[in-house]
């Protein structure tokens, strides 16, 4: 053991510059020891090891074992890659305060980006289920046109019936056909004639409608109701007035048949709209059957079909209904259908999630440089430990991979924590919210993975900063 000793402290004292003449026994000399390695050495008898430097005690205990048992560096002895770890390990917990100040913007991170994926996916499913009970419903048909010299006309007509043929397929659920008719220079009044240095009426839409319309576009009444087949057969003077006409128009209430004049014929409300899913501007305008449009205004045909389906078969109708309008000249015929599913979902995902993927990144790139910043810290406050260590035998690749470790393992708790924090966030949302939350399981194992590959790249450079301090100058407490 003496022996071992004396090597130990004629290498540190070669390394410091005081390397004896070769022929020097190697037991120590008698005497205490002077000059820049009289400090070091102060403490060593002849009978007893040196202390350890006091680092902590685990890390003392792995320094202590490296005084021991290491060789000259010529006999191929290294640090074991226990020992490597081990000491990563506790350089990471040696001080708890500035570990969770690190892990806490890659915890950031990493809860932003699972938390925005998941979200931006249950949202998505939310967005498409709606829209599935409005838009995704709804098909029209209409007549295809033509350029008829400098003009476009129709190619073809609807006929009268069209909502009873598509009633008859599969998954439709009503059908109703819509017609905005041209009254000329007729105006709506609320009174029959106009009062001196009034207005003499509004120039309000009029829309002719098979009953069915209204339940193809979700009609909801304010008051009154609908006019039906009956109205429609017997070319009633009944009209249906949109709740903005009825504001217009003065009417508030249809209990007294209250009537409004188109140009100078009368019309009783019977009802008042008050909200629809498609064809808006129903809520501004009058709306009248279509026997009483075809009496007071020769309308010849519809001008387009609403119908809508069961979730699901949009796609379906929209082929089927121009073959069961006109199936001799299907082709003549015009459909509007909605996009599919899938396309939408897709859309609504990738809106909902470039905004907060951004954010996410930015928080990340955040927690990368904490953690470089503290790794480099820990390098600088290091310094004499890793002269000692690199004394001691241990080559540059060790110190780099020390601290490697240190910033995987922290990259490694943030990115575990902020996956944690995302999962709970969307289902806390989702559960606020009554949705169902969806999320890639696949994303809960990448996000851990990607804050240790972050912490791998922010200790890079301090890694190689660490691995490049010379031994001489740490002992001699420089940098």
């Amino acid at each position: 053991m003496r022996s071992a000793f004396a090597r130990l402290r004629l290498r540190l004292a070669g390394i410091l510059g005081r390397r004896p003449p070769l022929g020097t026994p190697s037991a120590p000399p008698p005497g205490p020891a002077t000059g820049p390695s009289a400090d070091l050495f102060a403490d060593v008898s002849a009978d007893e090891p040196p202390e350890a430097p006091r680092l902590g005690h685990r890390r003392s205990r792995l320094i202590t074992r490296g005084l021991g048992g290491v060789r000259d560096r010529r006999t191929g002895s290294r640090p074991a890659v226990r020992d490597v770890v081990d000491e990563a390990l506790a350089g990471v917990a040696a001080r708890p305060t500035r570990l969770i100040l690190t892990t806490l913007g890659t915890v950031l991170g990493i809860a932003a980006l699972v938390g925005t994926l998941g979200l931006g996916q249950t949202a998505a499913g939310q967005i498409t289920e709606r829209f599935d009970l409005a838009a995704a419903t709804r098909v029209a048909v209409q007549p295809g046109e033509r350029d008829a010299g400098g003009e476009t006309e129709a190619v073809t007509e609807l006929p009268w019936d069209a909502p009873e043929r598509v009633l008859r397929l599969n998954g439709v659920e009503a059908a109703g056909t819509y017609t905005r008719l041209d009254v000329g220079q007729d105006l709506t009044r609320s009174v029959g004639v106009a009062a001196p240095g009034g207005e003499d009426g509004y120039d309000l839409a009029v829309i002719a409608a098979s009953p069915g319309l209204f339940e193809a576009v979700r009609s909801v009444l304010r008051t009154g109701r609908f006019f039906d087949a009956g109205h429609d057969r017997r070319r009633d003077p009944v009209v249906v007035l949109g709740k903005h006409a009825a504001e217009r128009l003065g009417i508030n209430r249809v209990d007294s048949q209250p009537a409004v004049f188109l140009g100078d014929k009368p019309y009783t409300v019977i009802g008042i709209l008050d909200s629809v899913s498609n064809r808006s501007e129903m809520l501004d305008a009058l709306i009248m059957p279509n026997g009483t449009a075809r009496s007071a205004y020769d309308l010849e045909s519809p001008a387009a079909l609403e119908i809508r389906t069961k979730i699901g078969a949009a796609q379906l109708i929209a082929r089927q209904a121009p073959i069961a309008v006109d199936p001799n000249n299907p082709s003549s015929l015009q459909v509007d259908a909605p996009p599919p599913q899938s396309r939408v979902r897709r859309a609504v995902e990738s809106d909902v999630n470039a905004l907060f993927l951004l954010l996410g990144a930015v928080a990340l790139l955040v927690g990368g440089l904490g953690i470089a910043n503290v790794t480099l810290l820990s390098v600088l406050e290091r310094v004499s430990e890793i002269g000692l260590r690199r004394a001691l035998g241990a080559a540059r690749r060790h110190i780099a991979s020390q601290f490697l470790i240190e910033s995987v393992v922290v990259g490694f708790l943030g990115g575990l924590l902020g996956t944690t924090a995302g999962v709970l966030l969307t289902v806390i949302v989702s559960a606020v919210r009554d949705w169902t939350p969806l999320l890639d399981p696949r994303l809960v194992v990448a996000a851990p993975l990607l804050g240790a590959l972050i912490g791998l790249a922010a200790g890079t450079y301090p890694a190689w900063k660490a691995s490049a301090i010379e031994p001489i100058a740490a002992l001699r407490g420089t940098t």
